[in-house]
């Protein structure tokens, strides 16, 4: 066993090791030394803690969504398809599509979804509704209702299946569709507004 003046002198180094390292971060932030440019890449170990974090805050916190089991269902991906076209596509792309002016911008740079995703489909739809810090992904949850994001999802997760040609067919009203949506979203808001003035 430690003795007493043992465990003292390594709780008071790892104090003063603590106290350090937080010295010299406050150095750093104040300073401006570290740059936060978008067009400058994190350093090795800043990115490997933020990719940490991010990926077990989304794992921990979408273990307790239910996902529908209609994700294949063709109608769902259809719907999901033209709300990607107008809200995802300019950063996280689709087959046949160059890259745009926003998505070359990003950092960290948005997944092309293309090329397939890791995150299960719970993953996704915490990410879709909720956003995440720090990157350029928005929250939709507050604009969209839970039906409409996980029709994006069953649509992302189709992503990776079709070629250039079936995504410009299933995606050639997008623009339309959507505002047809907001419209109906608008109307719905509106008049559970006036609902509650009853």
């Amino acid at each position: 066993m430690l003795g007493t003046s043992r465990i003292l002198t390594v709780i008071a180094t790892l104090v003063i090791a603590g106290v350090t390292v937080g010295l010299i971060g406050f150095v750093v932030v104040l300073s401006g030394a570290y740059n936060i440019a978008a067009d400058v890449p994190h350093t090795g170990p800043i990115a490997s803690v933020l990719q940490a974090v991010r990926t077990h805050a989304i794992q921990v916190r979408a273990k307790s969504i239910i996902v529908p089991p209609n994700l294949n269902d063709p109608e769902r991906i259809a719907a999901g398809a033209s709300e990607y076209a107008e809200m995802c596509s300019q950063c996280h792309l689709a087959p046949g599509m160059e890259k745009t002016e926003i998505s070359q911008g990003l950092y960290p740079a948005a997944p092309e979804f293309a090329r397939g995703d890791p995150l299960s489909p719970a993953e996704q739809f915490w990410v879709v509704e909720h956003g995440i810090k720090f990157t350029s992904m928005p929250a939709w949850g507050p604009t969209h209702p839970d039906g409409l994001l996980w029709d994006i999802v069953a649509f992302i997760r189709k992503l990776p299946m079709l070629s250039a040609t079936q995504y410009k067919s299933m995606t050639a009203q997008a623009s339309e569709e959507h505002e047809n949506m907001m419209k109906d979203m608008s109307g719905m808001a509106d008049h559970h507004d006036d609902d509650s003035h009853h």
